[in-house]
């Protein structure tokens, strides 16, 4: 369902604002189409190659009163800080040096930016619209399975009742961003409807919430690193319904590094969104994650008929599922009536598809078996891809 053009290029215009806010940069991708974006003046230096870094930015112009370093480490980097840095040229110098000296990880990143998927990347159908009530699931109750979405914060105030989740209070969002006509701004929300698309579909999932994107759905590669830490050791899905692109389509290396120790701890799938810039073949991370780890499942959507158009796809989506027209609890607001809406994006595919893991580990002995058993359901077909109902 579409909204009205102006509104969707006021809520474009406040996030580009708020992207400019944040200071960051974006890069033209070398096969085209959209940019992928990264802190700009920054860049993450493994620690122990902290003073070949602040050599390699000190020979391009940055004197070393002028560069600030973090204090705090995330998965071994650091951030380096200098102003007007260029961040992909000190990256790629810093690797090549360290490479160099005979260390073949890694060595410096840009600090990549991820935003929440429901249409920021491209879907054509714009922000949330009003929708009638639906149903939830019965209340949970007996043994549950844990899932961890990291998202936006959650708003209480929802038709989604809190006995259906999980969270602490610094993942809570306080207010709703309205506009100066008093329609919701950002994406505060995102994660009721996640939740609440997990709700109507399983009262097997023991939900908890984790606040990593601000209300425009932005985050930094460094703070979904740190979220991904605080995963409880209970959780056996995780739900990421966000990402984007890197600079040189390559994995994002912190990123990348902190989903190995996740996944290497348990029983544990990762389920991401593929994201909606009608992209075919260009990796979007962390979606991509799943070529060559049946661990992690890239969701793509569909509309019942075939792939949506604006779904990214390639060879490293597992599989898709409903992502168009969804309806799912929102926030209670005077612009949403009962509080109940509907969206469309790769963010709602996602949940749809951990709600079936989570109905399929009840029954089954392993995260594994549980994935096998989803992929055997998938029968419908849609552009190639195996399908959920």
């Amino acid at each position: 369902m579409a909204v009205s053009g102006e509104r969707l290029d006021r809520w474009r215009e406040r996030r580009t604002r708020r992207l400019q806010e944040r200071g960051l940069m974006r890069a033209q991708s070398v096969r085209g189409g959209p940019p992928a974006y990264y802190v700009a003046d920054e860049v993450l230096v493994r620690d122990e190659h902290r003073d070949l870094a602040h050599d390699v930015l000190n020979r391009q112009g940055h004197a070393p009163r002028d560069t600030v370093a973090d204090a705090t480490l995330v998965r071994g980097f650091r951030r380096l800080r200098a102003r007007d840095l260029d961040v992909t040229t000190a990256a790629r110098t810093i690797r090549e040096r360290a490479a160099g000296e005979g260390d073949d990880r890694p060595a410096a990143t840009p600090n990549h930016i991820f935003l929440s998927t429901p249409f920021e990347h491209g879907g054509p159908f714009g922000p949330p619209v009003p929708a009638p009530a639906a149903e939830l699931t019965n209340s949970p109750k007996g043994p549950r399975v844990g899932v961890t979405v990291i998202d936006t914060g959650i708003w209480r105030d929802s038709p989604l009742p809190a006995r259906y989740y999980r969270v602490d209070d610094a993942d809570i969002e306080s207010d709703v961003d309205v506009d100066d006509d008093g329609v919701i701004d950002g994406d505060v929300g995102h994660a009721n409807f996640i939740a609440g698309v997990i709700a109507q579909r399983t009262a097997k999932a023991d939900i908890r919430v984790l606040r990593v994107l601000d209300t425009f759905g932005i985050c930094t590669e460094a703070e979904l690193v740190t979220a991904l830490g605080r995963v409880d050791d209970d959780a056996t899905l995780v739900n990421l319904s966000l990402g984007g692109f890197t600079v040189d389509d390559q994995a994002p290396l912190v990123l990348a590094d902190a989903l190995d120790d996740l996944l290497a701890s348990g029983d544990r799938l990762v389920v991401a969104a593929a994201g909606n810039d009608g992209q075919r073949g260009r990796p979007f991370w962390p979606a991509a994650f799943a070529t060559g780890d049946d661990r992690v499942l890239a969701v793509a959507a569909h509309d019942s008929s075939d792939l949506c158009e604006w779904s990214n796809a390639g060879d490293w989506v597992t599989l898709a599922a409903p992502g168009a027209d969804l309806t799912s609890t929102f926030v209670r607001h005077p612009e949403f009536g009962t509080g109940w809406a509907q969206w469309s994006g790769t963010s709602f595919a996602t949940p749809y598809v951990v709600a079936a893991l989570a109905e399929k580990l009840a029954a089954v002995a392993s995260a594994a078996a549980a994935r096998a058993a989803v992929l055997a359901d998938a029968s419908d077909t849609y552009a190639g891809y195996p399908g959920l109902p």
